[in-house]
């Protein structure tokens, strides 16, 4: 069973969105990559029929929505990262300036592992 283009169109929107939107961490990015690597391997239905994915297309597709979400994501942050800073709502301001403070403290001190874990355990 051929899943045709738009499965790969939705693997890469996922992907993408999950790397490059701040606002979507939500989406089963890391969970979504075991299923395609089982769909790469095969996955037999009850009446026999085999749905699978081409394994090349598939790392090819999801290593450029990675890069890609990546870049979009620097880019967003890059312009318009500290900008957030000013921005009211209501008259009160969206971000407070000592929460980003303590934010910048934390990452100077424990940056590093805390990256590597927050790649293994999603809620870090």
């Amino acid at each position: 069973m051929d899943y045709g283009i738009w499965i790969y169109a939705i693997l890469f929107l996922i992907i993408f969105v999950e790397t490059g939107l701040v606002v979507m961490p939500f989406l089963p990015g890391d969970s979504l990559l075991f299923a395609a690597g089982a769909f790469c391997a095969g996955v037999q239905n009850d009446i026999g029929q085999t749905a699978e994915l081409n394994i090349g297309t598939t790392l090819i597709l999801l290593t450029l929505a990675a890069i890609l979400g990546d870049a979009l994501n620097y880019y967003i942050g890059k312009n318009l990262g500290l900008k957030l800073l000013n921005w009211k709502f209501k008259n009160k301001q969206i971000l407070n300036p000592k929460y980003i403070e303590k934010t910048n403290e934390f990452y100077e001190n424990h940056g590093p592992k805390t990256i590597i874990i927050a790649r293994f355990v999603p809620i870090v």
